[in-house]
């Protein structure tokens, strides 16, 4: 499972994974350079010849070919899928905004197009917003272990949705990801070892180059934001304008630097859990005080969250149908992350598993016009990405201590989170060419991070490490709940993100904003807001 939330094709109850770079390359001219070695050769910018994805789709689509190994560009080479939507105001246009919707592993050409009403107005207009799936990744040259559909379902029905409950579940768990890790090993162990974020930071640096921009303008949001540090700390020279939403701590991510092996897991170093734990806390609280539109209400906060710990209590002994106590509290991470009308609809389900009755999975976002709008998306993408990258207990049999550990801090969700990270204990491969910091090399422009105060994914102790991290950052404050200002909007982020991408102007240290839609409310219209570039618009290179 990733960090990043849920699109049309994904399937459920997958483990969490993302990713984490490890190098000591720094940027030097146009190659990359190694402590006491030369530089090594860059490869040319690949070609994009884009054409509609489909007949009478906005979006246009390309493939670009790059190195599999940077440091050897004329070696083997890689696809990416690459998509395009133009900037809708005519003679307007400024430039090319590039957009990582997060994972690691989310699709850049599905979740761009899902994500692509929540820009603000201005930035489409003034803006081509292109994305891409990374390499490892959906439609790109893919990280899939396994000889068909019908083997990867077989292999992923055979482990505990969720996460394990029990010494049975946690054996079988472990094996399942276990046996996941040999698969992978013997289908393509070379590709394996060079889908870093490194190595996709350096892809987009050539994407860059492809599209004909000096500089890069990027939005990053959650893991994306992890690859956008990387990319500002490989090629600070090349930033005109970066806003990274839902911030992942870099030191957290890397271990702070270190390959050795860890005490805590990923998530646990990031303190997810406990930002879960509390965006939970605020659903409840707020479910309980509004009887009228949560369904799970029980009448007051301390009531709702005692009828929570009963029902979880309950779906430990007696699942509802194929609900069991694991994939509840996945089901509840997951439903956390979109305030409306996600929780609504958490709620629902929470109510239904109450009375005993199986739910309906939330739906899923409907499919974008491109070619593959369900793309194979197997646990082993993300894997690759996060566990090459990003340092977790090597030893299986530690992960139920640190469960228990985790449970003793954030609760049930705590559980979740620990086990996310569970597959790269077996995992069999690492970064050939990683980067691990230092994150503080002076970019171009100044980067704006933005962090949201109730996230269940990246907490906003994130945003405010990554923007003490970097040379030159300013931090917005979105006060709300949910993964991502973006897709939880509020009016006020989004104009400030406009103009600093469009006139490179910061907000104010110290900003605050706040959604525009709170929890179990009556939704408000919302979306992009008439920044006014000014006499600024355009001058940021």
């Amino acid at each position: 499972m990733l960090i990043s939330r849920p699109m049309a094709g994904r399937r459920r109850g997958a483990a969490v994974v993302t990713a984490v770079l490890t190098c000591s390359a720094v940027l030097t001219g146009p190659g990359l350079a190694t402590a006491g070695g030369p530089p090594s050769p860059s490869a040319a910018a690949p070609r994009l010849a884009w054409s509609p994805c489909v007949r009478g789709s906005a979006f246009d689509c390309a493939t670009a070919r790059v190195p599999l190994d940077h440091r050897d560009p004329g070696g083997r080479t890689l696809e990416l899928a690459v998509i395009k939507r133009k900037a809708t105001g005519p003679g307007r246009r400024i430039g090319t905004l590039f957009f990582n919707p997060g994972g690691p592993g989310g699709p850049g050409t599905v979740q761009m197009p899902q994500n692509y009403p929540f820009f603000p107005r201005e930035v489409r207009e003034r803006f081509d917003i292109v994305s891409w799936d990374p390499r490892g990744i959906g439609s790109s040259t893919a990280v899939n272990c396994f000889g068909s559909a019908e083997e990867a379902g077989a292999w992923a029905g055979g482990k505990p949705a969720g996460f394990p409950v029990g010494a049975r579940e946690r054996a079988a768990w472990i094996a399942s990801y276990k046996d996941l890790g040999r698969r992978c090993q013997q289908r393509d162990p070379r590709l394996l070892r060079h889908v870093s974020t490194a190595d996709t930071a350096r892809d987009l640096d050539l994407l860059r180059q492809a599209v004909g921009e000096p500089r890069l303008s990027y939005l990053g949001i959650s893991y994306g934001t992890f690859l956008g540090a990387t990319y500002a700390n490989l090629f600070p020279g090349r930033v005109r304008a970066m806003v990274l939403d839902s911030n992942v701590d870099p030191q957290a991510w890397t271990n702070h630097g270190s390959p050795a092996d860890p005490r805590l897991t990923t998530f646990l170093r990031m303190g997810t859990d406990r930002g879960a734990a509390a965006t939970l806390d605020q659903f409840l609280t707020r479910c309980g005080a509004t009887t009228a539109r949560c369904a799970f209400s029980a009448g007051s906060p301390k009531a709702t969250r005692d009828r929570f710990d009963e029902l979880m209590r309950r779906l430990r002994a007696h699942p509802v149908g194929a609900w069991t106590y694991g994939r509840t509290v996945a089901d509840v991470v997951n439903g956390l992350y979109n305030v409306a009308p996600g929780w609504t609809q958490l709620a629902g389900r929470l109510q239904a598993l109450w009375r005993g009755r199986a739910p309906k999975p939330a739906p899923l976002p409907p499919a974008p016009p491109v070619p593959f709008p369900n793309p194979y998306l197997g646990d082993e993408q993300a894997a690759a990405v996060f566990c090459s990258d990003s340092p977790n207990p090597h030893t299986p049999g530690a992960y139920h201590a640190l469960e228990e550990f985790s449970a003793r801090r954030a609760g049930d969700v705590g559980r979740f989170w620990t086990w996310a990270s569970e597959p790269c204990a077996t995992w069999p491969a690492v970064a050939a060419n990683p980067y691990r910091g230092p994150w503080n090399a002076p970019t171009a422009h100044p980067v704006l991070v933005v962090g949201t105060t109730y996230d269940p994914a990246t907490p906003y102790a994130g945003a405010r490490a990554m923007a003490g991290e970097l040379a030159h950052a300013r931090l917005l404050t979105h006060h709300g709940y949910g993964h991502t200002a973006l897709s939880n909007p509020s009016s006020c982020v989004q104009a400030h993100e406009s103009r600093y991408l469009i006139s490179g102007t910061l907000p104010p240290p110290g900003t605050d904003c706040r959604q525009d839609t709170p929890p179990f409310s009556t939704p408000t219209p919302s979306g992009g807001m008439d920044t006014g570039g000014g006499a600024m618009a355009g001058r940021v290179r």
